[in-house]
């Protein structure tokens, strides 16, 4: 119980902190999320994805193995969604509200972080790419699947061009191939930026979370939280042995997987209209309930 005590306090615990701070500042100041998140999403997030990219040692095959494998997890967890939401016998839009919530996770705000202080720098490469192709799912299939296949397809195209971590993904792997380098100054520059992504991502989980409210219903909620923190990175787990994954790679990928439900579905939900006070409330409860599952799970991937 001590070693899980420790894990959790040094792992889990400066993410908690940090996200409390930012719930704090957005509470009692008043201060409105977007701007900081438009920051993050147009600045400090590709920055960071470039730079650990540019200065990784990972392979072409590390690169696609690991694109390879989000992909192939989300669409596995989409898969068991449907099939056990089809038993349970949900109307169509609170399937696609349990859809959206099953599959796309918090890989970027709170799994990068984590991944950082549990696992270091190599492992932090691998989530990166976990990181870009999730949110280029979340921001692609989401929109098709909350708006269930009527008006989505446009808009995601629309949305996965102004996407710059993937821009940002392609110019980290051609520095990487080349062996090209920056200049001093803009090294410096990306070094700064990219120290600060981490930071900011935490501050902002925390003041997004002060708008979500703890409303919903009782199984399509049991659903969401089971898949998002248990089934998920079982899944994970057995994929990264039909993958070959192990060390770093193995640690990040199951990592990610494992967790809570992404704060930009609660964008897609309201957008759509499929059930936003469900959405929010899993974004909340699984957010809540995570440190129980992720601090075995650390122990469990050799933390």
């Amino acid at each position: 119980m001590s070693d899980l005590f420790t894990l959790f306090f040094n792992n889990l615990f400066p993410i908690l902190l940090a996200a409390c701070i930012g719930f704090a500042l957005a509470k009692w100041l008043n201060i409105n999320p977007r701007p900081l998140s438009q920051v993050v999403f147009y600045v400090f997030s590709p920055v960071l994805v470039f730079n650990l990219i540019m200065n990784s040692k990972l392979s072409n095959q590390d690169i696609l193995h690991t694109l390879a494998f989000a992909l192939i997890l989300m669409v596995c967890v989409g898969l068991l969604t449907w099939l056990i939401g089809g038993i349970l016998r949900f109307n169509r839009k609170m399937m696609a509200a349990v859809m959206i919530t099953a599959i796309f996770m918090n890989a970027g705000n709170y799994g990068l972080p984590l991944t950082s202080f549990a696992f270091g720098e190599q492992a932090l490469a691998f989530a990166s790419v976990f990181f870009v192709i999730s949110a280029l799912l979340t921001n692609t299939v989401g929109i098709v699947i909350a708006s269930s296949g009527s008006t989505g397809v446009l808009n995601a195209i629309k949305g996965l061009v102004k996407f710059p971590a993937i821009y940002a993904l392609a110019l980290g792997i051609l520095f990487l191939q080349l062996g090209w380098k920056l200049p001093s100054g803009l090294e410096r520059t990306v070094t700064l930026l990219s120290d600060a992504a981490i930071p900011c991502m935490l501050v902002l989980l925390g003041m997004q979370l002060v708008n979500i409210r703890l409303d919903g219903h009782v199984r399509p909620l049991i659903l969401t939280s089971s898949m998002r923190l248990l089934i998920a990175p079982a899944l994970a787990f057995g994929l990264t042995r039909l993958f070959g994954m192990t060390g770093p790679a193995q640690q990040a990928v199951v990592l990610e997987a494992g967790m809570p439900v992404a704060v930009l579905t609660t964008i897609l939900a309201t957008e759509f209209d499929v059930e936003p006070s469900f959405v929010t409330t899993a974004v909340l409860v699984t957010t809540l309930l995570s440190p129980l599952t992720l601090t075995p799970l650390l122990a469990l991937l050799g933390a």
